[in-house]
């Protein structure tokens, strides 16, 4: 299970109406971005991941990937992991790479991933996520859309100047609903972005009263009410306030992060994003620390049709009960079919998703849509990559670098000679600690 070709696509899927998230102030989204990276082995199996994109970002990673995995096995997640933790000594926030070993994994054992990492098929519940910010009469009528199409768990969005425009919403919401739907309300405070518009900021106070009136409209939750790096303040806030407060899906030191954040005591409910917090093995692993500590887990999931469907793999796997998936679906512009761009979307069932049963990661890859909304801008192979090393360091010391390298790739290789699929998910999962 060599790395035997990598590829790097810049993926732009349009949607069929402007979308203006809450969380880029000032910003009209026309096309749904991401970057799409296609693994293949030596023995032809192929495996995808994606992460989010603005612009062309990650126009040069293609150099650091094809040094760093071709020839590596991608059956062998604990040294990917590795060179994933060395690729962020450079600057580069890399994790989501790793879920493409995972669907090559799954695809040669015949399994969902999430049979690999122990779990179980069945349904799952989603909550509708919306992205917009609107008014609140808006808001209801929006909501009660979504209760018609079999949701009774509906995620707002608040991100307006002033603390009593931003009740102003919630309340009316709750007023015009009714208490038959559950809310969970994000302030997108974890992150915020005044790049293109300026941006509301949030402080301990700010935050207090807001957590206050939800606790007291009956809301489930309270989604990044705060900076996400500032404990201390969200520890204090759960202390002062009675609703369940939310965050996490941007922190990305993975397991050591969300193991202080723990410890302080910062949040009710955990959301990694397996996309952002560092890949499959590792946001399992905090799932599994979030709720042995007696707290609950539920990704973020809003970035494309592949990133849910790894997040969907490690919800899958994680055993959590009595929590609901984020299942992020805002008309006109955020809708399945754009929102998945290359795969068939994740269409609900009354609110409801069946796990899939297809092996890996549990979608194809629609390649006419990748042609049409797809650029491919780096393509590794060995060749390749020798002949850029030679054109940098010169023939002599290519060959000397090029001779140590497959040396040790010879090593590791003769180490997993007897290794299977299911032999290389336990190692995957004993690498970070499961």
């Amino acid at each position: 299970m060599k790395i035997d070709r990598i590829e790097l696509f810049h993926v732009a899927v349009p949607l069929p109406a402007p979308f203006h998230p809450s969380w880029i102030p000032g910003f009209r989204q026309t096309d749904n971005r991401f970057d799409l990276l296609r693994l293949e082995t030596t023995d032809g199996i192929v495996g995808w991941s994606a992460a989010p994109r603005m612009g062309f970002e990650r126009r040069g990673l293609g150099a650091l990937l094809g040094p760093y995995l071709l020839g590596e096995r991608a059956d062998d997640i604990p040294t990917v992991l590795q060179r994933i933790r060395e690729m962020s000594y450079l600057g580069w926030r890399v994790g989501w790479l790793e879920a493409a070993c995972w669907d090559i994994l799954g695809k040669a054992a015949g399994k969902p991933v999430y049979e690999l990492l122990g779990g179980h098929g069945g349904r799952v519940k989603l909550y509708a996520s919306t992205g917009e910010v609107r008014s609140g009469a808006a808001r209801v009528e929006e909501v009660q859309a979504r209760v018609e199409e079999g949701f009774d768990t509906v995620k707002l969005r608040v991100h307006d100047w002033t603390l009593e425009q931003d009740l102003a919403q919630i309340r009316e919401t709750r007023a015009g609903v009714g208490d038959a739907v559950a809310f969970g309300v994000d302030a997108n405070q974890g992150w915020r972005v005044a790049a293109i518009a300026d941006a509301p900021r949030w402080d301990l106070e700010r935050a207090t009263a807001f957590c206050k009136e939800a606790e007291a409209l009956g809301f489930s939750w309270v989604e990044e009410p705060l900076p996400n790096d500032d404990y201390a303040a969200m520890a204090e806030l759960r202390s002062r306030v009675g609703v369940p407060i939310s965050g996490g899906e941007l922190n990305s030191s993975s397991l050591p992060e969300f193991g202080v954040m723990i410890e302080k005591g910062c949040l009710d409910w955990y959301q990694p994003d397996a996309v952002m917090t560092g890949g499959v093995a590792s946001t399992l692993a905090i799932a599994k620390k979030v709720q042995a500590a007696g707290h609950k887990y539920s990704p973020h999931t809003w970035t494309n049709g592949i990133g849910f469907a790894i997040n969907l793999q490690v919800y899958a796997a994680s055993g959590q009960d009595g929590t609901v998936l984020e299942y992020p679906l805002d008309p006109p512009g955020w809708v399945p079919e754009a929102r998945d761009g290359l795969i068939a979307p994740w269409a609900h069932d009354r609110g409801h998703l069946d796990l899939p049963t297809a092996p890996g990661l549990g979608f194809e890859i629609d390649r006419s849509a990748l042609a049409r909304f797809g650029t491919r801008f780096y393509l590794g192979t060995k060749v390749r990559v020798a002949v850029s090393a030679v054109l940098d360091r010169g023939l002599s010391e290519a060959k000397q670098l090029g001779a140590v390298r497959d040396k040790r790739l010879a090593e590791r290789a003769a180490g997993l000679a007897t290794s299977t699929p299911e032999s290389a998910a336990r190692a995957g999962l004993a690498a970070v600690g499961l």
